[in-house]
């Protein structure tokens, strides 16, 4: 299982994937699924995907190999919308061509977030389905997610706006992400995480939070704790509710 997020908000863009995948109990693996295309000073692009690994992987390995060759390609589409387009055409593509080789009912369906901005051009994010068709992220829903999402939507519904602060999305998101692996365990660290400052056109922030990591220790313990102090703070049901039937 896999659990992406990407926010639109007024001041940037931020992009937090985990890299666990699974085949079974007995098969958890490590893989990168945030990817970045950037020109520094003219674009930044951000894929984050979900689903078939071998998919996602062939998609990615196909759009970086046509960066060099003489055809359209996200380093020189001309905007955002056209670099989604490019990415879901790319996975019909891949499902087309393998399908004809697989027998079997075998899935080979994937989904992306892409992200990003061109030149002077606004800033976006949209979601790609395993169809290929896709949606755009508005200030009415400033954000996406990919996979085991319903653990993590909760505080995203509540909180996140698309005026909130780069630093408020951030820790919103990585609170998504710790309600999610506890709920679920093939959602895991490290998370991969890009924080993306409106018109700066280059990739100023890129982490990898492991398990360890010292910050994200602290907010997941504040957190818990805060939970908890606060649902003992909340009144007492009254004695109606608890009286037998």
């Amino acid at each position: 299982m896999t659990y992406c997020v990407a926010m639109h908000l007024a001041d940037g863009l931020v992009f937090i994937s985990d890299s666990r995948t699974n085949a079974g109990i007995d098969q958890i693996s490590t893989f990168r699924k945030l990817f970045v295309f950037t020109r520094p000073g003219e674009r930044l692009i951000v894929l984050q995907s979900a689903g078939n690994l071998a998919t996602s992987q062939s998609v990615v390995s196909l759009l970086r190999q046509r960066c060099n060759q003489e055809v359209q390609h996200l380093l020189n589409v001309p905007t955002l919308y056209d670099a989604t387009a490019l990415v879901a055409e790319t996975v019909r593509e891949v499902i087309a061509r393998d399908s004809t080789k697989l027998s079997g009912k075998v899935d080979l369906s994937c989904s992306f977030l892409v992200g990003g901005q061109i030149a002077e051009q606004p800033m976006g994010v949209y979601s790609i389905y395993p169809q290929g068709n896709f949606i755009q992220a508005t200030e009415d829903t400033p954000f996406m997610q990919l996979g085991e999402s319903k653990y993590g939507r909760p505080i995203l519904d509540r909180n996140l706006l698309h005026h909130t602060p780069l630093g408020e999305g951030l820790r919103c998101g990585l609170i998504s992400f710790d309600s999610t692996m506890r709920s679920n365990l093939s959602v895991g660290m490290p998370l991969d995480v890009l924080v993306y400052r409106k018109d700066s056109l280059v990739a100023s922030n890129c982490q990898r939070i492991t398990a360890q990591d010292p910050y994200f220790l602290q907010i997941q313990a504040q957190w818990a704790d805060g939970l908890r102090d606060l649902l003992a703070a909340l009144p007492e049901p009254p004695q109606a509710y608890l009286r037998p039937c």
